[in-house]
């Protein structure tokens, strides 16, 4: 955490290769499991829904996950290709969570943090880990999967800005 005293801002690059999902061990699982029983419901439904998911990422809980960062932390994150430091955020465990009106799981997401130099991404300066970073929204109207990770995005960010900050201060 040292090599980040005086650095103003991070490139900041996100990797969802190498992550489970419910009681997936692969997402590649759930996406099939997913899409094949929306459009057994109503065709056309789980090939949008497979879309949503994978859109949600840029559109959504990467966006979540900057804004908390940044409002927290004294280093500011974003696409910074030329930034010393780069951080790899990769989610490698998310539950999607679920609302049906009278019963209602929490999503969550467990994320593996590493900064590295960006001209030399083989030799990490820290890694981190967080695990289960939950997601909801205030009065429970988050029946949207993508609502409720937003919101698991957005308290990863604002935990790690704060962890960030407090270890800068050191």
């Amino acid at each position: 955490m040292a090599g980040l005293k005086g650095e103003t801002k991070l490139n900041v690059v996100y990797d969802y290769s190498n992550m489970g999902v419910g009681s997936f061990a692969k997402e590649e699982e759930y996406v099939a499991k997913k899409t094949r029983e929306y459009n057994a419901n109503e065709p056309g439904r789980g090939d949008s829904w497979a879309k949503s998911w994978v859109a949600d990422r840029k559109n959504r809980f990467e966006p979540s996950f900057v804004e908390l960062f940044n409002k927290k932390s004294p280093i500011l994150i974003g696409e910074f290709p030329d930034a010393k430091y780069t951080m790899k955020v990769s989610t490698t465990f998310t539950e999607p969570g679920f609302n049906v009106y009278v019963t209602r799981k929490n999503a969550s997401i467990n994320l593996e943090i590493t900064v590295y130099e960006t001209a030399n991404p083989d030799k990490p300066i820290c890694k981190m880990q967080g695990l289960r970073f939950p997601g909801r929204t205030f009065g429970g109207y988050d029946y949207d999967t993508g609502t409720r990770l937003s919101e698991s995005y957005a308290k990863a960010g604002k935990d790690l800005a704060a962890f960030i900050g407090k270890n800068l201060k050191k």
